[in-house]
């Protein structure tokens, strides 16, 4: 079966964007590339974006700034935007889910394949950490006190157990926590 995996970069404070909804992205390096953004690829044949998210990617990606080669590596994934929002989206393969979104995480992870990953935002991953459909969470924290700004469990709304599988520390000095529910 498959697992429904969040992969998100966290500041050492909780914040997963700066005061003014900024993304402050971690420092990059070849050890965050192989172990970070090539693992999530790698692990995925789906990866899902909330909307605000997947703008901001989908921009990004397809801006003359982005690396040519990981764009049409993106740009050809199988992605899902949840919007109630957004009109249209046209960022390669991708499809909007607007209703019921625990019948179709079910019914996609009842399917034969990789993990699919969910990137953000913070709106979406409570959403599906409050619908219990979060198998894995796989935390990328920075070595960087935000101080203000979105915290990634603000409103959590029950406790939830998780185990440690792993703690992997990179040459940035971030460290990628990978949780497990109980």
């Amino acid at each position: 079966m498959r697992k429904v995996v969040l992969a998100m970069y966290m500041s050492l404070d909780g914040y997963i964007e700066g005061p003014n909804k900024e993304f402050t992205a971690p420092r990059f390096s070849p050890d965050l590339k192989s172990k970070w953004i090539d693992r999530n690829i790698e692990r995925a044949d789906l990866m899902m974006y909330g909307r605000t998210a997947y703008e901001g990617m989908a921009a990004y990606w397809t801006s003359p700034a982005a690396n040519k080669e990981e764009a049409a590596i993106l740009a050809n994934a199988n992605k899902i935007v949840f919007s109630t929002k957004l009109a249209m989206a046209d960022w390669g393969n991708v499809r909007i889910v607007r209703a019921d979104i625990p019948a179709e995480i079910n019914r996609l992870k009842a399917e034969p394949g990789k993990d699919m990953v969910l990137l953000g935002g913070g709106g979406i991953a409570m959403s599906f950490l409050d619908m219990g459909l979060v198998d894995e969470l796989s935390l990328l924290i920075s070595p960087l006190i935000q101080g203000g700004g979105t915290r990634l469990f603000a409103g959590a709304r029950e406790r939830t157990g998780l185990t440690l599988e792993s703690a992997q520390p990179f040459d940035s000095g971030a460290v990628k926590l990978t949780y497990r529910r109980t």
